[in-house]
């Protein structure tokens, strides 16, 4: 099984950009609507602009974006992503760190439509 999360943006084509800057994601089907977000022709990420298509068990929900949600990245440069997520519109969270119970790199924040994000990697052990 594999897990392809789709999250509901306001702007589909902002929300992709900063998801490619940020995390270095592609773009796999693009437009304003919907996006599919690929990480070594791999999906990992669809982005869904609200109230489009014909999806309607998707709004009868009526809850608010990122509300119970937390999108977690495992990452293979943290230093870098680090660099990118300083740069975007990224809202810090919880500034870089080091979670001793995981034994890893974290950090937390907000994309532009409040989703919650994680980006870690594994700390490595110096022999």
């Amino acid at each position: 099984m594999k897990i392809a999360p789709l999250i509901v943006v306001q702007d589909v084509e902002k929300a992709s950009s900063f998801y490619q800057a940020v995390l270095g994601l592609r773009s796999g089907h693009g437009g304003k609507e919907y996006e599919m977000l690929m990480y070594q022709d791999k999906l990992v990420l669809q982005l869904h602009k609200p109230d489009v298509h014909e999806h309607p068990a998707m709004w009868q929900a009526n809850m608010s974006n990122g509300n119970g949600v937390i999108l977690w990245f495992s990452c293979d440069n943290f230093e870098q992503t680090l660099i990118n997520i300083r740069q975007s519109a990224a809202v810090i969270v919880a500034d870089p760190h080091i979670n001793p119970n995981a034994n890893q790199h974290e950090i937390w924040f907000k994309d532009q439509d409040g989703y919650l994000i994680v980006v870690s990697q594994p700390v490595v052990k110096s022999a």
